[in-house]
């Protein structure tokens, strides 16, 4: 559609929108988001759409009391990609199945005129839908409209985004005191971590990571110095995909995996039913079936691209929650990923006594254990 006819089509409905009042209420600040773009945004935000369902990790934080109190519209991923935590979300905030779905703006989905009709004063992307909002003039559209996009990032460099993202939106949802208290309890998890492996240099092992197990059958998809990559180094492992990989995610053909020999084998994924229906994902998340998810990581010893490597040998399979990757929680696998290279250095760490306090310290639902298995 021409962009002339979209901006019509957006005003009118705009002019028949409800009409929102910030004369007693939210007052222009001005941020940096984390694609160094500075915005104009008036707060605290009372209308937000987030562009992934997942953003509700980051909504309950800030909002544990009622996450869904400013959020009008989000993308229907969170019901797809992690059901078992739409579940949970469900069950305490019912409202939640009558939340609007938008369209996907790096699929081209995202309707304008669906936008302004909910009357938001917030857009939320993540910073991958950066080039496609450029490509479509997207930005120009919704400025027109005052409606302001920022960009947060938990997926290509969340050890270095995860802090400014939190910051960013605890101030745009006036809740800077909570942001902090969250960004200050993650920093100490993940320094029980990192404190250990700067002071005793262990001997890194070496660790092929299979991203999205299950999700597709082209092997080997993996991430590169970032991400899960990232934190399998900084969990005092050797990422094999960081020395393969020029970017956060790409892939790697069976024969360099091969040839790589790795000691370990770090598969991400979840219960993707409703993707890949009756596929060899590994069901892990809240609340999983450890027997039925163990059974179905024993399946990856089988692969051809590990046939014959030391992992394979030694049984040191491990499969984690793929949404690690996508949340401000990454430090729960930091910790998970320890244990498993360092079982002797860090046998007094405990991920799931750590992610049981982050819920009942941060978020609205109570911790159900099932986000990793091994086979040893």
């Amino acid at each position: 559609m021409p962009l002339r006819r979209l901006l019509l089509g957006a005003l009118l409905c705009l002019a028949l929108a409800p009409v929102l009042s910030f004369a007693a209420g939210p007052e222009a600040v001005t941020v940096t988001d984390v694609a160094g773009r500075t915005v104009a945004v008036r707060a605290p935000v009372q209308r937000a759409i987030l562009g992934e369902g997942r953003q509700l990790y980051l909504a309950a934080l800030l909002d544990r009391e009622n996450p869904l109190q400013r959020v009008v519209a989000w993308q229907d991923d969170l019901i797809k990609a992690d059901p078992d935590t739409y579940a949970q979300y469900l069950a305490r905030f019912p409202a939640i199945a009558d939340l609007p779905t938008v369209g996907g703006v790096g699929q081209g989905q995202f309707s304008v005129e669906q936008a302004v009709a909910l009357s938001p004063d917030l857009l939320v992307l993540g910073i991958d839908a950066r080039t496609a909002v450029e490509d479509s003039s997207l930005e120009q559209t919704l400025a027109a409209l005052d409606i302001p996009i920022v960009y947060v990032d938990f997926r290509f460099q969340p050890m270095e985004n995860t802090a400014a993202s939190v910051r960013l939106l605890g101030r745009l949802f006036g809740r800077d005191e909570r942001a902090e208290e969250f960004l200050a309890f993650r920093e100490a998890q993940i320094r029980r971590v990192t404190d250990v492996i700067e002071e005793q240099s262990p001997r890194r092992p070496t660790v092929f990571v299979e991203r999205i197990g299950g999700y597709t059958t082209d092997c080997c998809l993996s991430f590169g110095d970032g991400n899960i990559g990232r934190l399998v180094d900084l969990a005092g492992g050797h990422n094999i995909g960081s020395d393969l990989l020029p970017a956060t995610f790409g892939q790697i053909n069976p024969e360099q995996v091969l040839a790589s020999d790795p000691e370990i084998v770090l598969v991400t994924s979840a219960r993707w039913e409703a993707y890949v229906p009756g596929g060899n994902w590994i069901g892990v998340g809240p609340g999983a079936d450890m027997e039925d998810a163990r059974r179905r990581l024993e399946l990856y010893l089988e692969k051809p691209a590990y046939t014959g490597i030391a992992a394979q040998r030694d049984r040191r399979f491990h499969a984690l929650w793929h949404q690690f990757y996508n949340s401000p929680f990454q430090v729960i696998a930091l910790q998970r990923l320890a244990t498993w290279f360092h079982p002797e250095l860090f046998a007094d760490l405990d991920p799931d006594a750590t992610f049981r306090e982050l819920h009942e310290r941060f978020l609205p639902v109570a911790y159900e254990p099932g986000y990793f298995v091994s086979l040893r």
